[in-house]
């Protein structure tokens, strides 16, 4: 079992650093300026070709892991996110080949890299399954909702793109100012990834003591305490005191952490933002805009559509039809709510509108690619804040 996981871990690493060289490569597609995009140059085929190599190790991960732990590896937070990114990998491979647009891989690869790095900051430890994970619905309900969750962020990926090459970065206006909170947002990620590096290399701990339900409980923080817990007193020593309490409202089992994190994000994410800006003294929006000349926006947009058409019934199929039959099997009923229920739900509806306007009200183009960017925005809110803060029936993530 060992070995399995040290071949596991190298084969993600490798995927890791195979996808990273590939994003290099996509990048360079953008000075074939004369090349028709059926006709990939050098650079474009061997981007490709390390996309595919990086997807297999990926896949040799997922295997070795599998047979080491004797289940999908699906059911934690490093594992489902691990796997999304392999999703995500998957549907780019795919929608290349139909279209073979270079620009998709050099947005895609980088926000596959933004998982594997945001799962690698969960425990990857291999623990028995909880009873109520413990059925063949685990491998067919959650691969599912991942593979259609991969499927529509190439919907995102493509919705970006029209949205960065179409608007007018000359004027400040709201289209302006609303890109680049969508770009910020990704920075507030980024950032998360990159203070949570620095602190795991340092093996950074601080643990508090505070009231929980009438018990004196424990918690653990990975990164300095700015806020600690509601009441929570600090018991490691030559560690950074907290600034201020958690909220009372916020009040609950590892509160407290979780919204340190939060704001050792936003203030990550704001740094390197604002490093940006000060560098290159312009919007982000406005820095990528001129590698997007080259972009055919119809393209574009078309592969915006095919993908949602594509990734709803597969998400419809895991994570409304399998799900509910799983709920019924393990719960005794069909459907509840759980927050984790509702916002697949409210994921469903979304990306039901969305086609519906598409096709019933003509809303293509630059439309098109906001409610793209919002459906992202919406099943990322899924995955971090429904998994991570708020309690429920699949809390166990």
């Amino acid at each position: 079992m060992e070995s399995l996981l040290n071949t596991s871990s190298t084969m993600l690493f490798i995927a890791f650093i195979l996808y990273l060289v590939a994003t290099l490569f996509f990048g360079a597609t953008i000075r074939d300026k004369h090349i028709d995009h059926k006709k990939q140059g050098f650079a474009g085929k061997l981007a490709i070709s390390l996309t595919i190599l990086g997807f297999i190790a990926q896949l040799a991960y997922f295997i070795t892991r599998w047979m080491a732990s004797g289940h999908a590896p699906v059911s934690n937070m490093f594992e489902f996110v691990t796997f999304l990114g392999m999703c995500l990998v998957f549907a780019f491979i795919i929608i290349y080949f139909m279209y073979k647009l270079s620009i998709l891989g050099l947005f895609a690869l980088p926000i596959a890299l933004i998982f594997i790095a945001y799962a690698s900051m969960f425990p990857t430890e291999i623990a028995p399954l909880v009873p109520s994970l413990q059925s063949h619905w685990l491998h067919i309900h959650v691969t599912t909702v991942a593979l259609g969750q991969g499927i529509l962020f190439i919907s995102f990926v493509a919705g970006l793109i029209y949205l960065i090459h179409g608007i007018d970065q000359s004027k400040r206006s709201g289209r302006t100012i609303s890109l680049e909170v969508v770009l910020y947002t990704i920075f507030l990620v980024i950032g998360f990834i990159v203070v949570s590096s620095v602190f795991n290399a340092m093996n950074y701990s601080a643990t508090f003591e505070y009231p929980l339900n009438g018990k004196t409980v424990t918690t653990e923080y990975t990164l300095p305490a700015i806020a600690a817990p509601t009441e929570g007193v600090l018991i490691t020593e030559d560690v950074m005191n907290p600034l201020f309490e958690t909220p009372a409202w916020m009040h609950g089992a590892d509160a407290g952490s979780k919204f340190n994190t939060v704001i050792w994000s936003f203030i990550a994410g704001s740094i390197l933002y604002g490093l940006v800006r000060l560098i290159f003294r312009k919007r982000v929006g406005a820095l990528l805009q001129p590698l997007l000349k080259n972009v055919k926006p119809d393209l574009v947009d078309e592969i915006n559509y095919r993908s949602v058409a594509i990734g709803f019934p597969v998400f419809t199929l895991g994570g409304l039809i399998f799900a509910s039959i799983w709920a019924e099997i393990a719960w005794g009923r069909f459907w509840g709510w759980d927050p984790k229920e509702v916002w697949a739900l409210v994921t469903w509806f979304f990306y039901a509108a969305y086609l519906h306007l598409r096709l019933s009200r003509g809303w293509h183009g630059e439309k098109s690619a906001w409610l793209a960017v919002i459906g992202f925005g919406i099943i990322m809110f899924n995955l971090i804040v429904v998994n991570l803060v708020l309690a429920g029936l699949h809390s166990y993530a």
